[in-house]
């Protein structure tokens, strides 16, 4: 069916269900249909599109997501959603149950002015406590056009009775002839991880996997690239459709990172078992371990301390010698290097650096230290690597070392920094 043919139904009145898994980018095409005509000229009135989703990160992931002709808002914050539908009217808000319900309590939505609701994937709330929040909702935008996310149609069957009554269905819904569910297509193994996170625990992941000629998938054919060699890992950092994950098992036991709400679907497509990745409690103690590894060494193998005991005699009279040590660590922290390590070689004073270009700026808040942190953190950038920093009043300019540029921008794609989602490339000025 063409998406002519699902806004003419809209247009009609009727209700519209697109089946689709839980994914925000496994529903591209859905811009098309839900667009208002004239976007960026509304002015004094609410928004056109409202999409109700599950909370707030499932928010920021529509905004993040929509078209940039859209003028779009993630409601994360009560008070500044209302300052902003006030001042700066939006064509697309996005949020949670509790947020807009919030919104319209205070008078700052006013669900009569919008044009189109969308529902994204109400299993989880039509079971849980905000069904009635939902209903109410909706109840109060009876007038607008209505589409609807599903990835399971019989748990929504008294929803869509109720807010989508014979509605169009778009897709193949996920039962056999009888109407029972179909049974898993093969075998998976998943770990929960949220948005912003997904790049480091795919790292994380393949670690644990051992993975040495991996399959990444992200989308499009489910196949190795021509001429790569055997995969001996598959691994996905998108949520797969039922044919999709069928495919990639074909080529191994496939992993799949997902989100809380994503994972009852998964389940209902494969038969899973989680896969545990590092904490940041086991990093803490890998650290502590390899640190005691490099004490243990240096006393072992060399033995050259003595000029040291000599200078902590006097402690020593005066404390326990474990509390000496625990202090020197105290003072000096992990980074610092014992004798009969090589400690590694500082960049020289000319060497080369790059300059990064990142999409905020001083107007999203952002400074100094919120791009060194997302370097650091989420790209795994040394801090060695990272030079000198502009913030300019949209975006912002970095210095990285030209060996971990690469890196940075890998790893700073779809990190958010100060709620706001990063896109990172290099300076074209460079």
């Amino acid at each position: 069916m063409t998406v002519a043919e699902v806004k003419l139904a809209l247009e009609r009145g009727r209700p519209v269900v697109l089946v689709r898994p839980p994914a925000v980018e496994q529903v591209a095409d859905l811009w098309e249909l839900i667009a208002p005509e004239t976007p960026g000229r509304r002015s004094g009135v609410g928004p056109a599109v409202l999409i109700i989703c599950a909370d707030d990160a499932s928010a920021a992931e529509w905004a993040g997501a929509a078209p940039a002709t859209l003028r779009t808002h993630a409601a994360t914050g009560l008070a500044r959603t209302i300052r902003i539908l006030t001042d700066h009217p939006v064509d697309v808000l996005a949020g949670g149950v509790d947020q807009l319900g919030a919104l319209v309590h205070r008078a700052a939505l006013k669900l009569g002015q919008v044009s189109t609701v969308l529902v994204a994937w109400p299993e989880t709330l039509v079971a849980g406590a905000h069904a009635a929040a939902l209903d109410t909702l909706l109840a109060e935008a009876r007038d607008a056009r209505r589409v609807v996310l599903s990835w399971n149609l019989v748990a929504l069957r008294d929803f869509l009775e109720r807010h989508a009554h014979r509605a169009l269905v778009v897709g193949t819904p996920p039962v056999d002839d009888a109407g029972a569910p179909l049974p898993p297509a093969c075998k998976a193994r998943y770990a929960i991880v949220p948005p912003l996170r997904r790049s480091v625990a795919a790292r994380d992941a393949l670690n644990a996997l051992n993975a040495v000629t991996p399959l990444v998938w992200n989308g499009g054919p489910a196949t190795p690239p021509p001429g790569a060699p055997p995969p001996d890992a598959v691994l996905c950092v998108r949520l797969p459709t039922r044919d999709e994950l069928a495919a990639l098992a074909r080529i191994g036991p496939p992993v799949v990172l997902v989100t809380a709400s994503q994972l009852p679907y998964l389940r209902s497509i494969a038969t899973a078992a989680p896969l545990d990745l590092p904490s940041g409690a086991d990093r803490g103690r890998d650290r502590a371990d390899a640190l005691r590894e490099r004490v243990s060494r240096l006393l072992t193998t060399t033995g050259t301390v003595d000029a040291e005991l000599a200078l902590l005699d006097p402690l020593f009279e005066r404390f326990d010698p474990a509390e000496v040590a625990a202090a020197l660590l105290a003072l000096f922290g992990e980074g610092g290097r014992g004798k009969a390590e090589e400690a590694p070689r500082p960049l020289p004073p000319d060497a080369v650096y790059v300059k990064v270009f990142v999409n905020v700026g001083k107007k999203d808040r952002a400074a100094a230290k919120d791009l060194v942190g997302a370097l650091i953190r989420e790209a795994g950038v040394a801090k060695a690597d990272i030079g000198r920093i502009d913030v300019r009043e949209t975006f912002s300019l970095v210095e990285v070392a030209a060996g971990a540029a690469e890196q940075a921008v890998r790893g700073l794609a779809g990190v958010a920094i100060r709620g706001r989602r990063v896109l990172a490339r290099l300076d074209r000025e460079a």
